[in-house]
């Protein structure tokens, strides 16, 4: 019985997360129904680098449109206002999700890693996307608190490695013909 009394307090800590934080695509995709389009107003345009503010407690998701003219594979959320271990993430634009404490207080959440098993193919040039703030268990984010935004546009590092390998096999091959022309 005391087990049984253990397991299920380590279970109930271990769901115990507080604000989730929701990035999804707007427009198709299977979004759901509140991010399905942006709002009548249409969708803020931002660039690589941008902030915003939390809504009421999260309540409805802000809508932004990628306008510039890159296609982001990564975007990392700064914010300073919960807790690392207390963020969750749900989205479905990247292959990954991770939530750091850094050193100065702050937190990162970082969207990273396109295509793969699962297609994910990030935030492209000109796509809308949806940021909504969730509560958990009653927990919610504070309205008003500040988070900047930076999107990452450059290929993954196992990306320019592959390119990189392939130039050097080009350039070893045209060496080796034009020595064999002039032999």
């Amino acid at each position: 019985m005391v087990a049984l009394v253990v397991l299920c307090s380590l279970a109930t800590f271990a769901q115990r997360k507080d604000p989730k934080i929701i990035i999804r695509g707007v427009g198709g995709g299977g979004a759901p129904t509140p991010l399905a389009s942006c709002p009548p107003e249409g969708c803020p345009p931002v660039g690589v680098d941008f902030t915003f503010t939390v809504n009421h407690n999260g309540g409805a998701p802000l809508f932004f449109n990628n306008a510039s003219g890159q296609n982001w594979v990564s975007l990392t959320l700064t914010e300073s206002g919960v807790p690392a271990q207390d963020v969750t993430c749900a989205q479905n634009l990247y292959l990954s999700c991770a939530v750091n404490a850094q050193e100065d207080g702050s937190v990162q959440i970082v969207l990273s890693g396109i295509k793969g098993l699962n297609p994910r193919n990030g935030i492209l040039a000109g796509a809308n996307f949806a940021i909504g703030f969730g509560c958990v268990n009653g927990n919610c984010w504070p309205g008003g608190l500040g988070v900047s935004g930076h999107a990452g546009s450059a290929p993954e590092p196992g990306t320019i490695a592959l390119v990189v390998t392939g130039l050097g096999a080009i350039v070893s091959r045209r060496k080796r013909w034009k020595k064999d022309l002039t032999a």
